[in-house]
């Protein structure tokens, strides 16, 4: 009879190889799955907080909005685009008048202060609409273009469509509504 040494054949360390390198491989599926939901989750957050961020900028541009006042410009209020006075908040914590315009710059939603940089409110937008409502009331209509140099509208509406997913095309319309605070 022969005898058995104590030990391992080579087909059970092949086994035991293969079955390490199994657990290994969904061992690290798993792990990239988890690193790519935190960076898609992480993307998400920034674009909402950049669109918080974006409409409360506006807020405050419009209902700082200043037209008809001495050393300010007029109102231009175009169907694609709108340019005002407006007093912004300057980094050092004091007001300053600056001249805003809003439109379409490529496929983003722009703000250009002058003078200074411009700034991207919103990304992947394909078409944007300026409607301005001229006076309070139910009876009231909103109109397409309203241009002057000594009043600004009640309310200005901004309808934006954008791209939602690029490989479709699929697109949806935001609409924004803004009032220009009363003066006088």
């Amino acid at each position: 009879m022969g005898s058995r040494t104590a030990g391992f054949t080579l087909i059970e360390v092949l086994v035991a190889l293969t079955i390490g390198s199994l657990v290994v491989l969904v061992a690290h599926q798993l792990f990239v799955g988890i690193a790519d939901q935190g960076k898609t989750l992480t993307e998400a957050r920034a674009t909402v907080d950049r669109a918080a961020n974006a409409r409360r900028w506006l807020d405050a541009t419009f209902l700082s909005l200043d037209v008809g006042t001495e050393g300010a410009s007029g109102f231009d209020g175009r169907p694609d685009r709108v340019s005002f006075s407006t007093w912004l908040l300057t980094p050092d914590g004091w007001f300053e008048r600056r001249v805003v315009s809003l439109g379409i710059a490529d496929v983003r939603l722009v703000a250009t202060i002058t003078p200074g940089t411009p700034i991207t409110l919103m990304d992947s937008v394909r078409d944007v609409a300026f409607d301005y409502l001229l006076e309070p009331g139910a009876e009231s209509r909103w109109v397409r273009e309203w241009v002057s140099p000594v009043s600004a509208t009640v309310a200005v509406r901004i309808r934006l469509q954008r791209l939602v997913k690029r490989e479709r095309g699929t697109a949806v319309t935001d609409t924004l509504l803004f009032l220009i605070k009363e003066r006088g």
